[in-house]
């Protein structure tokens, strides 16, 4: 870690195992833990935080791999985006690989993890409507011990951390269906997403599921359209769909998110291509799920 900032922080602390960070993190409650550091730097280096102190969260190997739980795969919140881009993560959770693969330049795939694009919630964070979408969990470790809260609640501000504690694993619903995630950005190659759409298909209980991020705070779930669509889909054969409905959900999805102005008025023309773009992402990405 590098900052331009003097004196920024008065102690650092490097635990080797997830109890010796929330005896460290109670010990000290200011302090915040750290990981890749590419979001709790940059904001150090703009000024925008000054940390009391560090725990460093790079030396603790119980949370940089992932393992089987009741059908579901429990991953280590310091797993780096690089990692869950490689081949044997996307024949377990596609849609979260292909989003990690989309999080940015190579120095920020190596350092970044999930935990810290979880934690620090910005709306870009391409991470995040995977999650929504897949319904994730987060298991959360303090010093009263660990519990489970959905990570939308956390990105919702339903359930926030609590001092001394942090996001110890993700445990995420192994679906073994088709998933994607596709975003749109400014510019050619890696950058923070405009929008970006994540679709989920859970046959066993005959839904898709769809989550639409770096358009609001927090991903948005359509829910009206995922019903909608989900009755359209015949489950029992090959899952096709007409054109013509595949772009109705991409309209109804990007109306819930992006919704008419009251009074009658006219969205903004910048808005109004965001619409359209999401419009586009979330067809795309039903179609190619059901493909």
């Amino acid at each position: 870690m590098t900052t331009h900032a003097p004196q920024t922080t008065q102690s650092v602390t490097l635990p080797a195992s997830l109890d010796e960070a929330v005896a460290a993190l109670t010990a000290m409650p200011a302090a915040v833990p750290v990981a890749g550091g590419t979001d709790l730097m940059a904001a150090v280096n703009k000024g925008q935080l000054r940390p009391a102190g560090l725990v460093g969260l790079g030396r603790i190997n119980e949370i940089r791999g992932w393992q089987y739980q009741d059908g579901h795969a429990l991953l280590g919140a310091g797993l780096t985006h690089a990692r869950m881009g490689r081949p044997d993560f996307a024949a377990l959770i596609p849609a979260l690989a292909a989003a990690s693969r989309a999080a940015g330049p190579p120095q920020i795939r190596n350092a970044g993890t999930l935990g810290g694009n979880i934690v620090t919630a910005a709306p870009t964070g391409d991470s995040l409507p995977v999650l929504a979408a897949l319904e994730a969990d987060l298991v959360v470790l303090g010093p009263l011990g660990s519990r489970e809260i959905p990570v939308s609640h956390l990105l919702a501000g339903r359930d926030l951390l609590a001092p001394g504690e942090l996001v110890g694993f993700v445990r995420v619903p192994l679906l073994h269906a088709p998933q994607v995630f596709l975003k749109a950005t400014g510019r050619t190659g890696p950058a923070r997403a405009t929008a970006s759409v994540a679709v989920v298909l859970d046959p066993a209980r005959r839904g898709v599921r769809c989550a639409v991020g770096a358009v609001a705070p927090m991903p948005l779930r359509p829910l009206e359209a995922e019903r909608w669509i989900a009755s359209l889909v015949d489950w029992d054969n090959d899952r096709g769909l007409a054109p013509e409905a595949l772009a109705a959900f991409g309209e109804y999805v990007a109306a819930a998110c992006i919704p008419d102005p009251p009074g009658g008025e006219q969205l903004p023309p910048a808005v109004l291509h965001l619409r359209r773009t999401v419009a586009a992402l979330a067809r795309r990405a039903l179609g190619r799920a059901l493909a």
